[in-house]
Parts: structure tokens; C-alpha cells; sequence
């Protein structure tokens, strides 16, 4: 394994494993302390906190430092991240999550022709287009097969699907032309202007704050902790793969999600495992087979970062 290789695997390892585990624990943090705002708010501010106290630690060689220019470009990140946050509860409200993942697990294949007008990388092979039907087929296939699926809510899921392409798309062509001096510079600048206006969305929450117990908090601060590891790795995994391979990685961070929520909380565990058992087998071998056909070709997946 080359250099660049492992650098791959550890940025796609680690922002699986962050990613995987923080979705089970925002869903602790929110069961012992209500209030979603502000613990999402926390995650941003916590990072931002923890990175300016490593960099003073001499943890960090280097932040970069606030700049306008930078700014300006990472502006549209905060927006479009509190844009995709608020159409994701909206499309939760009104259509359920077995409703919510056929579009969830279709957006590789809308991002690959994306990748290609916008940020003029090749569209996949046909080996890599067969694995991401195999993805999109095996979530369908459980939704699909899922007693609580329910067809409602496509307005507030097509709105959300349409900002979360533009998302992957634009983070990528951040990564790709704003110069910054340090990965952590990016994680820095993206939770600051994001933190910002969900600060305003966690005032009329403070009522159940002060009702949170000692365990409560140290969920919480958990699951800061786990937030600010999983920017850095997003942020990194963002520069070295294409943003298609990075939507796929989100997309396998679900299914073991999935399967951590049914481990801890079995209310519908039988059900999940005998209503579609390919799921978790046409996920991963979707993404290794894209790991293989594409990723370690620097033509297909890499990038210059």
C-alpha cells in the first residue's frame, strides 16, 4: 500500500467509524436531553473550541487564520449545511425513514453525473455503475419490503435531495480550490459560520437543559467529541476521494448505523434482518467494489489535494 493509499484508508476508516458511531449517539444525547438544537450546535461550537485549544496546546501546528477571501467561500457551507439539516426534519416529519432512504441511497447516482459536469471527473465504469444499482436496489429492496413504509412527504424529500447534491458537490470544489493551509483549517472555518445561526435555533430549548442530568452532559460531551473527530476525517476524506465515493461512504455509515440502532434499541431487529438480507451485503460490496474499480486509480477518484 502506497503512501496516498493509506492516507485514503485512513481518512475513509475514520470518518466511518466517527460517522457510524455518532448517529447511535445524537440518538442517546437526544433521548436523555430533548433538544436536538442545541446539541447539534454544541457538536459545531464544541469543534471549534477544541480546535483553537489544541492549536494552543501545540496539539495542532497549524489553524488557518480567519481571512475574508475564505470566508466568502465557506459561507455557502454553513448555509447549505443548516439548509440540508432543516429539509431533512422536514422530510421526517411528514415521510418516514424507510420513506427517506430509497432517496437517500439514489443520491450516488445523481452525484456521479454531477461529479462530471460540474468538476470534470470521468463517470464511473460499467463494474462501478452495477454496484451503485446494487446499492440503490438494496435500499428500495428494504423500504420497499417494510411494513412502515409510507408514500408521503416527496416535496420536502425532493428539496432535501436537490441540497444535499448541491452540498457534496460544492464541499468538493471547496476542497478543491480554496488553498488552505491545514485540514484543520477547514473543519475550523465550516463549524464556526455554521454554529452561528443554529446558536438563535437552541434559545427556546433552554428549559430542557436545565432539567439534564450529570449522564446527560457526558453524552453529550461524547458526542462532541465524536463531532469534531468525524469533521476532521469528513473534511479529509473530502480531499482525497470523489464527492460520488464520499456520498457512498455516508450511505454504508447509515446501513451499520442501522444495524447498531437494532443492536441497542431491538424493537424491529427480526424484522430488518429477515425483510431484506442482501441490504448490508449489497452496501458494502458496492463500496468496495467502487474502492477497487475507481479509488485507487488516481484518474477516477483521487484527487490533487
Amino acid at each position: 500500500m502506497s503512501g496516498k493509499q493509506a492516507r485514503v484508508f485512513w481518512a475513509v476508516t475514520g470518518y466511518m467509524g466517527c460517522s457510524a458511531t455518532l448517529l447511535v449517539g445524537n440518538k442517546l444525547a437526544v433521548s436523555l436531553v430533548p433538544a436536538p438544537s442545541f446539541i447539534l450546535w454544541a457538536q459545531l461550537a464544541g469543534t471549534v473550541v477544541a480546535v483553537k485549544l489544541m492549536q494552543a496546546c501545540g496539539a495542532i501546528a497549524h489553524v488557518d487564520a480567519l481571512e475574508v477571501s475564505k470566508a466568502k467561500a465557506f459561507v455557502p457551507v454553513a448555509l447549505i449545511f443548516v439548509a440540508t439539516i432543516f429539509s431533512n426534519m422536514k422530510s421526517l416529519e411528514y415521510a418516514n425513514v424507510e420513506t427517506f432512504m430509497i432517496f437517500r441511497f439514489s443520491t450516488p447516482v445523481a452525484i456521479s453525473f454531477a461529479d462530471f459536469w460540474f468538476l470534470g471527473r470521468q463517470l464511473p465504469k460499467l463494474r462501478s455503475w452495477l454496484c451503485l444499482l446494487t446499492l440503490l436496489l438494496g435500499g428500495v429492496g428494504y423500504a420497499l419490503t417494510d411494513s412502515h413504509y409510507r408514500v408521503e412527504g416527496y416535496a420536502f424529500c425532493a428539496a432535501w435531495y436537490s441540497i444535499f447534491c448541491l452540498d457534496q458537490i460544492y464541499l468538493k470544489h471547496v476542497t478543491n480550490t480554496v488553498k488552505m493551509e491545514s485540514n484543520w483549517g477547514r473543519v475550523y472555518y465550516s463549524n464556526l459560520l455554521a454554529a452561528i445561526p443554529l446558536a438563535f435555533t437552541s434559545l427556546n430549548e433552554i428549559d430542557v437543559l436545565r432539567a439534564a442530568d450529570s449522564t446527560a452532559v457526558l453524552v453529550v460531551c461524547a458526542t462532541v467529541a465524536l463531532g469534531a473527530a468525524m469533521s476532521y476525517y469528513a473534511w479529509l476524506a473530502r480531499s482525497l476521494v470523489s464527492a460520488t465515493f464520499f456520498t457512498i461512504l455516508g450511505n454504508v455509515c447509515k446501513v451499520i448505523s442501522i444495524g447498531l440502532n437494532v443492536a441497542l434499541w431491538v424493537r424491529r431487529g427480526f424484522f430488518f434482518f429477515s425483510s431484506c438480507p442482501v441490504f448490508f451485503s449489497s452496501c458494502l460490496t458496492a463500496s468496495s467494489c467502487l474502492t477497487a474499480s475507481s479509488c485507487l486509480t488516481a484518474s477516477s477518484c483521487l484527487t490533487a489535494s
